[in-house]
């Protein structure tokens, strides 16, 4: 088959068709989430499906801002989400360049240590970092969840592989005209790891936003809850609002869309780039 001069395998065919097959598959959640979060509560599970209800409840996305403080929930979450990942993006970014371009005792063990912890599920030190935090009175508190985030081994192991890629001469010569390290991080290395800084935001953005789990161990009082935890307010002991559930989490989700439109381009290089060189 021929198409504008260009030759169409079977092949390329079907590696199109997959493609759309799998695409399709991953945006029916999206689409019902969509669809639902139009509906009554009662109409939510109704087989066979009508995902464009004929009768749209547009007042699911009024109630959402009076049945809960969702906006106040929202100012949260954006609060501790942009907290965490600036702090991430500077010690991840700064740890990665002393291991990738310094020498100093035993760094290469030092690495490997730092980056095992990866392999350790939360579950395993929850309870230790719970009593910590307790200690030191930070219980129901946010400082708590950025203290505990700010820090992570994958941005390490992340910006370390991308400076890697760097040439060490640019630092050779930076040193040799009197710059020290932290300005050859600051002027050299940052400048040229967008692509790694991008993709690391849009790891630490998603995963911060979406935190389900530390929230409901550290935030008991309802001023401080994020969103997540929020939506569990739409659900009493007998029954559950799924319309305003989904209206919610369809508000939710548009800033991670955001982010992720607006870092998409760097987002794919810095996962190349990471994962191909160093």
């Amino acid at each position: 088959m021929r198409i504008a001069g260009h030759r169409i395998t079977t092949g390329t065919v079907a590696v199109y068709a997959t493609a759309i097959v799998i695409t399709a598959v991953m945006l029916m959640p999206f689409a019902w989430m969509l669809s639902a979060s139009l509906k009554l509560s009662r109409d939510v599970f109704v087989f066979p499906i009508e995902w464009i209800p004929s009768q749209p409840q547009w007042q699911n996305y009024v109630d959402i801002w009076t049945k809960i403080p969702l906006a106040l929930f929202i100012y949260n979450t954006s609060k501790l989400t942009i907290i965490v990942t600036l702090l991430q993006l500077l010690t991840s970014s700064f740890a990665a360049y002393a291991f990738a371009k310094l020498d100093f005792p035993y760094k290469n063990t030092l690495f490997l240590g730092y980056i095992a912890t990866i392999a350790m599920p939360w579950q395993v030190y929850m309870v230790p970092q719970f009593l910590l935090m307790r200690e030191f009175g930070l219980n129901n508190t946010h400082l708590a969840l950025i203290c505990l985030q700010a820090f992570t081994a994958f941005g390490v192991f992340l910006m370390r592989q991308f400076y890697m890629s760097i040439p060490t001469e640019f630092c050779e010569a930076a040193r040799i005209d009197g710059m020290n390290e932290y300005q050859i991080w600051a002027k050299i290395m940052l400048p040229l790891s967008k692509p790694a800084l991008s993709t690391l935001t849009i790891f630490t953005f998603v995963t911060t936003w979406n935190d389900f789990l530390g929230p409901m161990i550290y935030l008991t009082k309802t001023e401080l809850k994020t969103i997540q935890i929020g939506l569990r307010m739409f659900i009493s002991q007998y029954s559950a609002e799924y319309g305003l559930i989904m209206a919610a989490s369809v508000v939710a989700l548009i800033p991670v869309l955001i982010v992720f439109l607006s870092l998409q381009r760097f987002f794919v290089e810095g996962v190349a780039s990471s994962g191909l060189k160093g």
